[in-house]
């Protein structure tokens, strides 16, 4: 159970080898985080997620099969998890794809999947594994969104959409768990400058995997409902909501 000081015991991460995931996973357990359960396709990069938690001091590290898009196994998949592990304390939702807009924008499938993968088939997973932390009374969901879902522009607005629809429904979510002891937080980093955004040109107020894991533990232990990173994109973000549409459609790329 999370103690005393907002610190879990226990994390399940939907999307085990996210590389901002793997800075959170880091921070938990340098902070008496023992169970690690990473979720997420099998491969290379979910091994070495789970290697590293190993060496940081984890007690427990397992990697479970996940796909996000796979939604009519997302009920088992928590059934499993919670049947083995027991109660999670925590539940990092990192899974997403970013995807070439150009590129998608001539391939409505390709479309379609990233928007599943992004939104349709996390928000299944959600409610997959908040039944389960309704039912133990507590724990807390973190969500990875991002700010290019509070206005999608023309230049990502298919990632920008998939993350809109993650982020209304993450808020949704917390207001249903509300008196359960169970909470959602939901994060909306800027242009984060890793692996995912490799050779892009950088947005402005980007950040770091690093710096947002530090955010996100922080808000864990505070119990923040939404956190930007950097936080100068809340008040950036309020002007940029109300610009008149004209205006936002000239948005650089």
């Amino acid at each position: 159970m999370i103690d005393a000081t907002g610190r879990p015991q226990s994390v399940l991460v939907l999307g085990g080898s996210s590389e901002i995931a793997q800075a959170i996973v880091d921070r938990l357990i340098a902070a008496r985080c023992r169970t690690v359960v990473l979720a997420g396709r099998e491969g290379v990069r979910l091994t070495e997620a789970a290697k590293r938690a190993k060496a940081a001091g984890a007690e427990v590290v397992e990697t479970v099969t996940f796909e996000a898009t796979n939604v009519e196994h997302h009920a088992a998949f928590a059934e499993s998890v919670f049947e083995r592990f027991g109660n999670i304390d925590l539940v990092i939702v990192a899974a997403g794809l970013l995807g070439d807009q150009d590129d998608l924008e001539g391939d409505p499938a390709g479309a379609a999947a990233l928007i599943t993968t992004n939104f349709t088939g996390l928000a299944a997973a959600m409610l997959a594994v908040a039944g389960h932390m309704r039912r133990q009374g507590h724990g807390r969901l973190v969500v990875l969104s991002s700010v290019a879902g509070l206005r999608a522009r023309k230049a990502n607005f298919i990632y920008g959409s998939s993350k809109s629809g993650l982020d209304a429904f993450s808020q949704g979510l917390g207001d249903a768990l509300e008196g359960s002891g169970a909470t959602v937080t939901i994060v909306r980093p800027g242009f984060v400058i890793g692996r995912m955004t490799a050779g892009m040109k950088a947005a402005p107020f980007p950040t770091t995997p690093d710096a947002v894991a530090d955010a996100v533990v922080k808000a864990v232990q505070s119990g923040a409902a939404v956190v930007y990173v950097p936080s100068t994109l809340r008040w950036v973000f309020a002007v940029m909501r109300i610009l008149p549409r004209a205006a936002w459609r000239r948005m650089p790329a």
